[in-house]
């Protein structure tokens, strides 16, 4: 089982998601679009969001397993709170776990295997009612 997003102390000025990209989220409400920074390595998803102080919405960070595999996350020195929306490797939402903590220690599992997480601003997953079973587009998913 991997841990990330925030696993481990980085230093504050280290390691930032070297890439970006656009993600779309298939919803009963609609089509939603999130610029995501891509989290790709391990210096990367261990890092995760940890030391921000905001993310705007519609942003998030995509952290990509290449694989699909059982992650559990924690927000240790993450001082935002957000939503953690767990993603297949056929690009199906497996699981939302909402409001993540601040500051916890506690793991979340993915619940099953995932190729993906994607962390957005806490309220988004209810505020579009992203639900499991929703559809992820983009070039991890095969093809934007």
């Amino acid at each position: 089982m991997f841990v990330a997003a925030c696993a481990g102390f980085v230093a504050p000025a280290q390691v930032r998601a070297a890439g970006q990209a656009t993600i779309e989220i298939t919803t009963s409400s609609g089509v939603h679009a999130f610029s995501v920074e891509l989290a790709t390595t391990e210096a990367e998803r261990e890092r995760g969001l940890m030391f921000r102080k905001q993310l705007p919405e519609g942003h998030g960070m995509l952290f990509d397993f290449k694989q699909d595999q059982p992650v559990s996350f924690w927000m240790h020195n993450t001082y935002i709170s957000l939503d953690m929306i767990f993603i297949r490797g056929d690009g199906r939402v497996l699981r939302i776990a909402e409001n993540a903590t601040p500051m916890s220690d506690n793991l979340i599992p993915s619940g099953g295997p995932v190729r993906a997480v994607l962390e957005v601003i806490a309220g988004t997953a209810r505020e579009l009612n992203i639900a499991p079973g929703d559809r992820v587009t983009g070039s991890i998913f095969g093809g934007e």
